[in-house]
């Protein structure tokens, strides 16, 4: 049988290395990649990664002053650590890979492993809502699938479980052989081939043989037979072909197709399993939903279960939420809705998203009975209690028989309840307010009323802000830096529309080195909302300066006017001015907008060293054109003199200060001048002007609608005011509740935008309105209540700002507030 947890020199005499601290051999409980997900000090092992977007060692000090012992490094840090154990390895990722492996072999219950370019998450979520009533099962948390998070999922093993399925993704040949030998499944599940990653593969088929290799010892392998690249990699696989599973439309599939119906939101399916002919029915009818139902069905098969038990599971199959949303709630509240499962490595995942929101002192967590067959439930439940203490929870609402049962586990205030009914019963709307909450329930709660009642009321019109993205861009650009180099993020007028502190708590939780705002009020909204990281305001007004000196925000300073009206300020504040405020200097190198210029350098250097209470923490520049190339010269001319002036300045001053003058689209052009910080603006957001570049971002913001209406009008109607959009042929009209309130322009009108709806690019019929908007959706299949979209990642922002004749910030930076944000993390 597995451990569940191993003594420190154990894992020394497994992984080797050199050890060197305090000889201490605490008992290993907890493996740690992410500093920032600490839940259990004493009996964690903190693995100092280092990888293109950081470095891992940097955060020991960190861990060590909140109580974390044992380390695995490539390099001792240099400082104290009297009480430290340092296990010195070449290589810490190897060895969090073999710490896993070795975990693995001591548990021989079976292992199902899932790989494939979609489909992996769905299909292993559905599989625990299949055979979790029987089987007490370990699975990787959401999408742990990659180097680092197979073997932290494979960590989670323990001697309760009786069943695990792991997911496993590649990014490029040479990745699988590794998670095959953490993950050593016995029965395998190959999704399907597609385009994720093309731009690493020679070939699809290249790819389908580097994701077979997961299952080169497995007893048996479940797949589709129609895709016809998995059938030829496992025909040519260098490897013993395990027993497999197929299914498929062929006549010699295993379990083959013979009929399918696909209703409006259902698909019947009709097969034969020897000899046998079975049916289920699914409550999706989208052509994804069906393959990775296919999957399961073959696995239940496989497994023994019976055709009614399957038909009846299959049935009940729940969506699944492949994302945490955060809404306006009510009375201040900020509400994440998580209410689809309830189990410990999800909650995991969902209190690291609900502790990186600063805006509210107080975190309370709505969450519901763990449905699943533990061993030990006072265990179980013990173990809930412990991460939430951990975390920092200061109110706990549980709500199931079970938490009430182990109430008395729980020391955090709140209250328990027997079912969602009771709950509801004591709701009152005053008992929340300013307070991050966090709904986590299992779907048989019914905790969508909860997040109802909690939510503030806005119109349908959202903007949907996906912070993965988000975070995916500022690593892309991140990892084109050289090592040292700080990032600042651009989060001024509303974050580009996407929001204020929802983004920079994302932008602090993963490390941004700076923040820089418009106006002192948006830098003292962060402030307030818990945002710690440094600030820079980048257009400093007389009448904001005392609040950027009570606030801790640093002006920038671009003229003599702007530095006499700051220390004025400073005079003000004397007596609790302390520490030295620290400014942002502004060289003028060509954009001719604001700035000093050369001839400022000398007396502003003498100004400033006669002013003690005044610190330059940067200089930096502006370029006037670094995405187009036929300005380089200028802008390379730009750069010289921005050397030049800085260079001149710190010979003055006698200290060194940062030095910043590249934007987004300089950062990749223009690589050797970084200096010691860049400026990521636009493209944080998801849109480059340069179309190579544009490919590796990822869209942040989508602006969604739905079809208030459908009608069908004449052959000559008019359409909206003016009677400017005239109907050539019947036509059928939707109209949708955005206008130019909501910041969708009146250039617009009559054709000029385009949205989509149900997967169909549809014109602007007529002008736009207040608040409504109407589409000519002639020939699409559409019903009221419909999603539309103006623009997202299938409909780029690039297109309506053609259409309007401007750029994308006009359009991110119009959308009106009255639009509800949803924050979403995958």
């Amino acid at each position: 049988m597995g451990k569940t947890g191993y003594f420190f020199s154990e894992i020394i005499n497994l992984l080797g290395g050199e050890c060197t601290g305090a000889g201490g051999n605490g008992l290993i409980k907890e493996l740690l990649t992410d500093s920032r997900k600490l839940s259990s000090p004493l009996h964690t092992l903190f693995f100092a990664l280092t990888t293109a977007r950081n470095d891992g060692h940097r955060y020991i000090r960190e861990l060590y002053e909140k109580g974390v012992r044992y380390f695995v490094v490539s390099a001792v840090p240099d400082g104290n650590f009297s009480e430290a154990n340092f296990l010195v390895i070449n290589d810490p990722l190897e060895a969090l890979q073999k710490l896993a492996a070795h975990h693995r072999s001591g548990f021989d219950f079976p292992v199902i492993g899932i790989t494939g370019s979609n489909g992996k998450t769905i299909v292993k979520e559905w599989l625990w809502q299949l055979i979790s009533q029987e089987k007490t099962i370990v699975r990787s948390p959401k999408s742990y699938n990659s180097q680092i998070g197979v073997p932290l999922s494979v960590w989670q093993m323990n001697n309760w479980h009786n069943l695990a399925i792991f997911e496993a993704g590649i990014s490029e040949p040479g990745e699988m052989e590794q998670l095959e030998h953490i993950i050593r499944p016995d029965i395998g599940i190959f999704t399907n081939i597609g385009h994720a990653h093309d731009q690493y593969f020679l070939s699809k088929q290249q790819k389908a043989e580097e994701k077979l290799k997961l299952f080169r010892d497995c007893k048996t392998l479940v797949y589709c037979s129609d895709h016809k690249e998995i059938g030829y990699a496992l025909r040519n696989s260098p490897y013993g072909i395990p027993d497999l599973f197929d299914w498929g439309s062929t006549g010699n599939a295993r379990l083959r197709i013979i009929q399918t119906q696909t209703g409006k939101s259902n698909t019947r399916i009709t097969a034969v399993y020897q000899h046998r002919t079975m049916e289920i029915s699914i409550p999706f009818s989208d052509t994804a939903s069906f393959e990775n139902a296919m999957h399961c069905w073959a696995v239940m098969l496989l497994m023994g279960y019976g055709p009614d038990v399957t038909a009846s599971r299959m049935l009940r199959l729940q969506p699944v939420a492949m994302r945490l949303e955060m809404k306006e709630g009510i009375n201040g509240c900020s509400v994440i809705n998580d209410a689809y499962s309830s189990d410990p490595e999800s909650l995991a995942i969902a209190l690291d998203f609900l502790v990186q929101q600063n805006q509210h002192e107080r975190r309370t967590v709505i969450l519901s009975d763990m449905l699943q067959n533990a061993g030990n439930e006072e265990e179980l439940y013990g173990q809930i209690a412990r991460m939430l203490i951990n975390k920092g929870i200061t109110r706990l609402i549980g709500i199931g028989p079970a938490l009430c049962k182990h109430k008395k586990l729980f020391e955090i205030p709140g209250g328990f309840y027997p079912g969602t009914d009771e709950f509801l019963k004591s709701f009152h709307p005053g008992d929340f307010h300013d307070e991050s909450i966090l709904i986590k329930g299992a779907r048989i709660f019914g905790f969508e009323r909860i997040n109802k009642l909690l939510q503030q009321r806005s119109h349908e019109t959202v903007l949907e802000v996906n912070l993965n993205a988000l975070v995916h861009n500022l690593n892309y650009f991140r990892s084109r830096l050289n090592p040292g180099t700080k990032l600042m993020a651009m989060v001024k007028a509303f974050s580009y529309g996407s929001g204020s502190f929802e983004i920079a708590n994302t932008l602090e939780w993963h490390r941004a080195d700076y923040l820089a705002v418009a106006y002192a009020d948006e830098g003292v909204e962060l402030r307030k909302a818990g945002i710690s990281l440094p600030i820079m305001v980048m257009n400093p007004e007389e009448n904001g300066m005392d609040a950027m000196l009570r606030y801790n925000l640093e002006p920038e300073i671009y003229n003599f006017r702007t530095l006499s009206m700051l220390a004025r300020a400073i005079k003000r504040k004397s007596d609790s001015q302390t520490a030295a405020v620290k400014i942002h200097l502004k060289l003028d190198t060509g954009m001719h907008r604001l700035g000093f210029e050369n001839n400022d350098i000398k007396p502003l250097a003498d100004q400033l060293c006669t002013l003690k209470e005044i610190t330059v923490q940067s200089v930096f520049s502006h370029l006037a054109g670094s995405e187009d190339p036929e300005m380089d010269a200028f802008t390379r001319q730009q750069i010289d003199c921005f050397r030049r002036m800085a260079e001149e300045l710190t010979r003055r001053l006698g200290y060194p200060v940062i030095r910043h003058i590249l934007n987004s689209a300089g950062i990749n052009r223009f690589p050797d001048s970084q200096f010691e910080m860049v400026r990521l603006g636009i493209s944080l957001y998801g849109i480059s002007t340069d179309p190579g570049e544009q490919k590796s971002l990822e869209t942040v913001s989508s602006l969604k609608t739905s079809i208030s209406q459908i009608k069908v009008i004449r052959a000559g109607d008019t359409v909206g005011y003016n009677r400017s959009w005239k109907a050539e042929k019947e036509s059928v009209i939707a109209t949708i509740p955005v206008g130019y309130a909501d910041g969708l322009s009146r250039r617009l009108g009559n054709g000029r935008g385009k949205m989509m709806v149900n997967g169909h690019i549809v014109p602007v019929a007529g002008n736009i309105c207040m608040d409504m908007t109407m589409l000519d959706i002639t020939g699409v299949s559409a019903n009221e209540g419909d999603e539309v979209v103006v623009f997202g990642s299938d409909m780029p922002i690039t297109r309506l700002a053609e259409a309007m004749d401007t750029i994308p910030y006009e359009i991110l930076t119009g959308i009106s507030r009255r639009v509800k944000r949803i924050y979403f993390q995958e």
